[in-house]
């Protein structure tokens, strides 16, 4: 019998061509899923357009940590994910270059304030997201289309890029039209959620204001791999720590044990820049740490790989740029266009995270269109309250994050911090701060707290 988010998602017909909507959403994963759903809670008719067709996979770390739960209860999600197979993160334990291991437990009593969440499978969790923001778009008398291909933003207006306005999408659907066939949408507002290669965001940044969508010494982007074991040791139970290993090999980045409900997620994660300089194969390095570090080989003697789990992807970091050429990280916003999640480049430079910042930036997003208000077009100056807002809120954990990867780079400075961490317990609050909060505290946002901390 087929697993619940093994089935197909019946999300109805095709609209016609030339259909006018409220707001399309290019991208059907947590972030497009949650601003489609938050835009129909908010009466908005939405278009919510997905490339792929269900079920599909995304390659992840899978933690769901503290800042998505808000949004996951909000839209009616937590409960799916509790009647679903998920571990439950109970803490989290580092390890340093030189051996040094801390475990931090999260006590039942902080799981209000501070809640590393939960992980599970992406194929579960996107499925869940999408089934129930499918669900709210329809109800609220939008559409749904899986297997669409975005061709074409339209964008119209004036010969400056401040006078230009995104008023639609143009793309084809597969499998259920004939391929020839190009379909038009039109809105008031675009959300591009569509990963790091979103066709909006893209739009924006080189189509309109000629700037480039990607660092070109890929200094900011991180490379990772994944795959799922069963049977790894000290990974038994549905309530487990999360494992987040510097080891020297890896530096700057990091190997991650996260058990995920009947599986376990283990994977490795660099900068492409430094992986490029060193000419670093992500899956032979993660190969070599399970067989022959001393650290991890026995916990990977009786364990099994899941045959076809692995799979690499690549993940645009939300740290400031020396140059920016407009807003943090990039340009993500224009007149009728605003970008979320990894389309936006907010994952966490230190811990890899992005669903967290993908909800967050979401519901931003959608809290800053009116229906009313902004029928003949988003405008400009609506974009860059977005694009304002957007930094003000993320851009002190970014840039916290990455400073704490800039310090991982130096083996001696992570040895040093990681043993004063494990004699301070306000260390050790900080790093869980960084993953498990659902706001991120003040005190980790100073560079006199970590200077204080290391030396002191």
């Amino acid at each position: 019998m087929a697993e619940l988010w093994e089935a197909p998602i019946d999300t109805g017909e095709v609209p016609d061509s030339g259909s006018e909507f409220d707001v399309i959403v290019v991208g059907g994963g947590p972030g497009g899923s949650a601003a489609a759903g938050y835009a129909a809670i908010d009466g908005c008719k939405v278009l919510l357009l997905e490339k792929a067709i269900w079920p599909r996979d995304k390659a992840c770390g899978d933690a769901v940590g503290g800042k998505s739960l808000e949004h996951v209860t909000e839209l009616g999600v937590r409960d799916m994910i509790e009647a679903t197979p998920h571990t439950r993160v109970t803490g989290i334990t580092f390890s340093s270059a030189d051996g040094t291991v801390i475990s931090i437990p999260l006590p039942e009593e902080d799981f209000e304030k501070k809640e590393a969440g939960y992980t599970l499978p992406r194929i579960q969790f996107d499925y869940m997201m999408f089934k129930r923001a499918a669900e709210l778009v329809r109800e609220a008398g939008g559409s749904v289309i899986q297997g669409f291909e975005v061709t074409e933003v339209v964008v119209e207006g004036g010969d400056e890029p401040d006078e230009k306005l995104v008023s639609g999408i143009r793309g084809k659907v597969g499998g259920r039209r004939s391929a020839s066939e190009v379909l038009g949408f039109t809105a008031p507002l675009t959300i591009g959620a569509g990963g790091y290669n979103c066709p909006v965001a893209r739009e924006i940044t080189e189509g309109v204001y000629g700037e480039p969508m990607r660092d070109p010494e890929e200094l900011h982007y991180c490379a990772a791999y994944r795959e799922y074991w069963k049977n790894v040791g000290g990974c038994e139970g549905y309530r487990q720590n999360i494992e987040i290993h510097f080891t020297e090999s890896i530096l700057p980045g990091y190997f991650w044990i996260f058990p995920s409900g009947n599986y376990v997620n283990v994977g490795i994660g660099m900068v492409i820049h430094e992986m490029k300089k060193r000419k670093v194969n992500l899956k032979k390095m993660q190969a070599d740490l399970i067989a022959n570090h001393p650290q991890f080989k026995h916990r990977f003697a009786d364990a099994t790989l899941v045959e076809k789990s692995g799979k690499g992807w690549q993940l645009p970091f939300g740290s400031p740029r020396k140059k920016p050429p407009s807003f943090q990280p990039r340009r993500v916003s224009m007149g009728g266009a605003l970008c979320i999640g990894d389309a936006a480049a907010l994952v966490d430079p230190f811990s890899g995270e992005g669903i967290g910042n993908a909800l967050v930036s979401a519901k931003m997003a959608v809290e800053h269109f009116d229906r009313e208000l902004h029928q003949d077009g988003f405008s400009l100056s609506s974009a860059r309250a977005y694009q304002v807002e957007l930094w003000k809120r993320l851009g002190p954990e970014l840039i916290n994050s990455h400073r704490m990867q800039y310090m991982v780079r130096r083996k001696r400075l992570m040895n040093l911090f990681m043993r004063k961490a494990k004699r301070k317990p306000e260390m050790q609050d900080a790093l869980v701060d960084m993953l498990a909060s659902k706001e991120a505290q003040e005190r980790i946002h100073s560079p006199w707290f970590w200077i204080k901390s290391v030396l002191f």
